[in-house]
């Protein structure tokens, strides 16, 4: 047995039942796809996922990497994960057909990534070099896309995103890498990058690096950014690989966790020059970026349920049998017989948060992959793409920070066990604080919310989709078996409209009193929470509706499943939704004092 458990039957439950992918699979442009062919694939990913790819999970975190005259060798387990995945042509599914790939569902791809990322988060990133062949071919020249991009797909290419400077941090916009012009698109590339994920190994024959870079005059911030394609090894006009180009390794960071992913520091134009391209002949860099960045983002949200998920799964399997305590009931006994721990209150108490968010944040980011389906479906409609930008710092952001908090108490269920390696547990929290690190922080997030995708958009995107979640809360009738959470619900999003309300009229009063900005700042967090609750309430909600509907027709087994989407839909409103009164409340009193206090008295 590995340490890996999935959830086949929610992600089941999500795209088939809740979200109707077999409704529109067969749809330009997912035609190659119906029901029954994604459940046999889903099948088939998840039995890699908890034999191939879980199989080197410890040996990934356990082996030392090491770097040597630049060169980073990867654990044999590691490359035979990577082979099993390769081997059975997997990555094909998250490439669009023009790279040769098989242009499945948004949500489908998805679904496929929790179950491999969730098995081994630093294996899986060596295999993110699609993504940047998809990049390459979304907005590079067609040499480039022939040059790089294809052989990306068809070769396994390694590739990274590399944006972070050792002075400029998060702020991208600091960074100083030049860029020289040579001829055409070609430039030499002068800098030192750090943080970057898969940066060196020797899988790959190949490594693109997607690198950020200035050119001498460009204006300052990230509007002077442009984006170039810089190979480990250049290559050759008819495909074949020529010298080692001048980007190194120069270091490898030495992590708490994802021990399994060599995370780089890239020195370019040192010792030898660094030949780059500029991405499509043009000078827009952050914006090219971010067709990076949005879908890291995504899968780093993703990454956070699935840890989380798995995490729950194993304290559960441990609660239902370890016996320990007499039940409650029989306290005063001390013959009475000792129970499985799952029959403690405290524990139940633990397993249904544990649940109740690893499905939350599953619906979560399975209905904003279900409106990028929508995306691909209906081109001609902007909303579809304003909701997805305006819900992805929520499963970013919001899935990484209760992921991070919620795995502690995983660890919790299995007492002093859970805090050694005989569980994997401890591995779980190490590999999941990054997720908070990940692609912008927390604070990044929740001010690209609300500064980005609220009030730039002039809170249109959000109108819309509280008009959405408003004809859940006046659905039902007089029998209505959700009535108070129904009532719940609607309070939540009275709250949330308030606290926007609140943030916004601070920001408004900044155009007098520049300080009054800082309220906004200081409650950002706290709205990314209000608002990522709220659309977990109400998904969970309309789960706990397709559950009761189903119920009728079940299975002993299917029976449980359903009766469990209804408890947890039931616990989250109940005990989740009423912390969203509170921070309305907060967003209503702040008065910014904290801005003024002296640094001296911290």
């Amino acid at each position: 047995m590995t340490h890996y458990r999935t959830n086949l039957r929610d992600l089941e439950f999500n795209l088939f039942e809740v979200n109707r992918l077999g409704d529109y699979s067969t749809d330009e442009p997912f035609d190659d796809f119906d029901a029954a062919t994604m459940r046999a694939l889903l099948g088939e990913v998840d039995r890699l996922a908890r034999e191939d790819f879980a199989a080197s999970f410890e040996e990934a975190d356990r082996t030392e990497l090491e770097l040597v005259d630049g060169e980073v060798v990867l654990p044999d387990a590691v490359k035979r994960s990577l082979d099993a995945f390769y081997t059975g042509d997997w990555d094909l599914f998250g490439l669009p057909r023009s790279l040769g790939g098989a242009g499945a569902p948004p949500s489908l791809v998805r679904a496929m990534q929790e179950l491999l990322v969730g098995a081994n988060p630093s294996v899986y990133f060596y295999v993110i070099g699609q993504l940047m062949a998809k990049v390459i071919d979304a907005v590079g020249t067609p040499e480039q896309r022939a040059r790089f991009a294809m052989p990306m797909a068809e070769r396994h290419w390694g590739g990274t995103m590399v944006l972070t400077e050792p002075d400029a941090g998060s702020d991208v916009g600091a960074g100083v890498t030049k860029a020289i012009h040579v001829e055409g698109d070609e430039y030499l590339i002068e800098g030192v990058k750090r943080f970057i994920t898969s940066g060196e190994h020797d899988y790959a024959e190949n490594i693109v690096h997607l690198v950020l870079a200035r050119r001498p005059g460009a204006p300052a911030g990230t509007k002077g950014l442009s984006m170039f394609i810089v190979p480990k090894w250049l290559v050759n006009e008819d495909g074949t690989l020529g010298e080692r180009n001048g980007v190194v390794c120069t270091r490898i960071e030495h992590k708490m966790g994802i021990r399994g992913s060599t995370t780089c520091e890239l020195t370019f134009g040192a010792e030898r020059p660094c030949l780059g391209y500029l991405v499509g002949g043009v000078h827009e860099g952050i914006r090219q970026m971010f067709h990076v960045i949005e879908h890291a983002r995504m899968l780093i949200g993703i990454k956070s349920t699935a840890t989380l998920s798995t995490a729950y799964l194993n304290a559960l399997e441990f609660a239902k049998e370890r016996h320990q305590g007499a039940d409650l009931t029989e306290w005063r006994d001390k013959e009475a017989p000792r129970v499985p721990i799952i029959r403690h209150p405290n524990v139940r108490r633990m397993l249904m948060t544990q649940k109740a968010f690893a499905e939350g944040l599953r619906a979560l980011y399975m209905y904003t992959t279900w409106v990028q389906d929508q995306v691909e479906l209906h081109p001609d409609e902007p909303h579809w793409a304003q909701l997805d930008d305006l819900l992805l710092p929520l499963v970013k952001g919001y899935s990484s920070e209760r992921a991070y908090e919620l795995l502690g108490q995983c660890l919790q269920v299995l007492g002093g066990s859970g805090f050694t390696q005989d569980y994997p547990m401890e591995q779980y929290i190490r590999d999941a604080k990054i997720d908070t690190l990940y692609e912008g922080t927390t604070g990044i997030q929740a001010l690209d919310l609300f500064f980005r995708k609220v009030v730039k958009d002039q809170g249109q995107t959000l109108t819309k989709l509280a008009e959405s979640i408003l004809e859940c809360v006046k659905a039902g009738g007089d029998a209505d078996p959700f009535a108070v959470e129904r009532e719940l619900l609607g309070a939540a999003l009275d709250d949330v409209q308030v606290q926007v309300g609140a943030m916004v009229g601070a920001l408004m009063a900044a155009q007098q009193e520049p300080a009054e900005i800082y309220k906004p700042g200081l409650q950002a967090n706290g709205l990314l929470e209000s608002m990522a609750e709220l659309v977990i309430a109400w998904r969970m909600l309309v789960h706990a509706e397709v559950a009761t509907a189903a119920l009728g027709s079940a299975g002993d087994d299917d029976r449980a499943f359903y009766e469990g989407k209804v408890a947890a839909a039931r616990w989250f409103c109940a005990q989740v939704l009423p912390g969203i009164a509170l921070r309305r409340q907060r967003a209503e009193r702040e008065d910014g004092a904290l801005m003024e206090l002296d640094t001296a008295a911290f």
